[in-house]
């Protein structure tokens, strides 16, 4: 008997394990060329994938090799490229949704999402991501999208006219505790609006973005620069006390009376979700930032590579964030004790991210015009 037990154990996977644990494992990267071959519908079975999220980077990846778009594209000849990139990324978009649909009804709407973002070009413009948030809900049309905003100061107000529509949201690019507080009063008065509206909570579905292996990029070149015994040995520490802080935050607002009486209105969590979980530094193990952020209640989007090493060796051994506030917090007086401002970096992070995401969005733009060129030249047919 206990032998069979320990054979079947045995048997489970790590990411079964980290499913059975409480995370919800998403898919950090989209393509229609995945959508085609049935990819993505392999990892769902195979990796326990129960959600995607996409972002400019993804879609100037995916547009850029293959010919999975040349139909599109040919279809398309004559069209503006803005209106042609919003048409490509929403019908993949609109297909992935489709393809998790099962998920979001057999979770009650929890699971199963797909993530679209708004053109990074807006973050700092409330009014034109409200009014592009909108469109691209309504342009794919399906319940389980979500419509990914950033968490500049900007997008704040955003975020939550979007939800107060009953509108999904997946806020992303947070670095800061400080700013993820912010997110959260974003989306408990987005949510408090939709209640007044008279929208059903319980199908508004919103992650919080969260992200981790950046802190350490910037962190561990400023602690490599002050080059001390002690600031080398913090190296590999401050993105993971940074997001476990993030939980710990999580867990006080949302044991709140505030979001008590949304709750019994049936209006579901804004879930922290671990992003940029891929590992930059080799020195560190691949799988770290999945490990040590095991927690129930939270999405992990891992980028593939990340996902097929934490499915070879991946480690669930249990709840690596829970009651970790306090180390968290060490570890983090001790990296500013070295003269780093986690404020500082958390800022120019963000800064970071907008600009990388405006340039990934330039690339897909002009990848797009080089594409509709071709084909309204004759060379689309494939």
């Amino acid at each position: 008997m206990t032998d069979s037990t320990s054979d079947s154990s045995e048997n489970v996977s790590p990411t079964e394990r980290l499913s059975e644990a409480g995370v919800a494992i998403w898919l950090d990267d989209l393509s229609r060329e995945r959508l085609r071959t049935g990819n993505l519908a392999e990892l769902m079975t195979s990796r326990n994938v129960v959600g995607v999220t996409t972002n400019p980077t993804i879609f100037a990846a995916a547009l850029a090799h293959g010919d999975a778009y040349a139909g599109t594209l040919s279809e398309l000849a004559g069209s503006d490229v803005e209106s042609a990139v919003e048409r490509i990324t929403t019908d993949d978009v609109r297909d992935a949704a489709d393809l998790l649909r099962p998920v979001y009804d057999a979770t009650g709407a929890v699971d199963g999402r797909v993530s679209i973002e708004v053109d990074p070009r807006l973050a700092r413009d409330t009014a034109a991501t409200e009014t592009t948030a909108v469109r691209l809900w309504e342009t794919v049309a399906r319940p389980n999208v979500m419509i990914k905003i950033p968490a500049t100061v900007e997008g704040l107000p955003a975020i939550t006219s979007t939800l107060a529509k009953g509108i999904s949201v997946n806020v992303t690019l947070i670095f800061s505790i400080e700013r993820y507080r912010a997110v959260m009063d974003a989306f408990l008065a987005g949510l408090e609006q939709a209640k007044e509206a008279g929208h059903d909570l319980s199908v508004i579905g919103s992650v919080a973005s969260f992200f981790v292996s950046r802190v350490d990029s910037e962190v561990d070149k400023r602690l490599t620069a002050v080059g001390t015994d002690e600031a080398l040995a913090l190296r590999g520490q401050a993105a993971i006390a940074n997001a476990r802080l993030a939980f710990a935050a999580y867990e006080e607002v949302f044991s709140g009376e505030r979001w008590a009486a949304l709750a019994a209105a049936g209006a579901q969590p804004q879930r922290p979700l671990w992003a940029s979980t891929g590992v930059k530094d080799p020195a560190y193990r691949d799988t770290m930032y999945v490990d040590e952020l095991v927690v129930a209640g939270v999405v992990n989007t891992m980028p593939e590579k990340t996902l097929d090493a934490f499915a070879d060796h991946g480690i669930v051994l249990a709840d690596t964030v829970t009651g970790s506030g306090e180390q968290a917090a060490a570890t983090i007086a001790a990296v500013e004790a070295q003269g780093i401002s986690m404020d500082e970096v958390t800022a120019q992070l963000e800064d970071e991210g907008v600009t990388k995401f405006e340039v990934s969005w330039d690339e897909l733009l002009t990848t797009t015009k080089t594409g509709l060129d071709g084909a309204g030249a004759g060379g689309g047919e494939r």
